[in-house]
């Protein structure tokens, strides 16, 4: 049974940064595609990026690329998402996601594709 955790989340001003943290435990973390995805208040989930088991690949949605880094530390078994410039859409509560790949190298961005999800860390920007 694998079991993730986020947290991290918290209420900051828009401009601010905030750094979440995920981990994964019950199955080796190091091959494990991990993402992050977000619902805000009345609207679907959406993803917001992606890495690969290795950590050498990763995807962002357009409306956080550049302003948001994801990462992962494969010897601590956590997965970050570093988030600066924060803007009152951001707001959301964020879920961390694994999916078991076959190749490092592997990324998914499909919800559909992570079988394994946490219970979410609200992040709230104020204007």
């Amino acid at each position: 049974q694998v079991q993730v955790v986020e947290s991290g989340g918290d209420l900051v001003q828009a401009g601010g940064s905030l750094r979440l943290s995920c981990t994964a435990s019950g199955l080796a973390f190091a091959s494990l595609a991990m993402g992050w995805f977000r619902r805000a208040p009345g609207k679907e989930r959406a993803v917001v990026s992606s890495i690969s088991p290795s950590g050498g690949s990763t995807r962002y949605a357009d409306s956080v690329e550049g302003r948001f880094t994801i990462s992962r530390d494969n010897a601590e078994n956590r997965l970050y998402l570093q988030m600066t410039s924060l803007k009152p859409e951001d707001t959301a509560i964020y879920y961390c996601a694994a999916a078991r790949a076959s190749r490092a190298s592997y990324i998914y961005w499909d919800a559909s594709s992570f079988a394994y999800w946490g219970q979410g860390t609200q992040v709230t920007v104020s204007s």
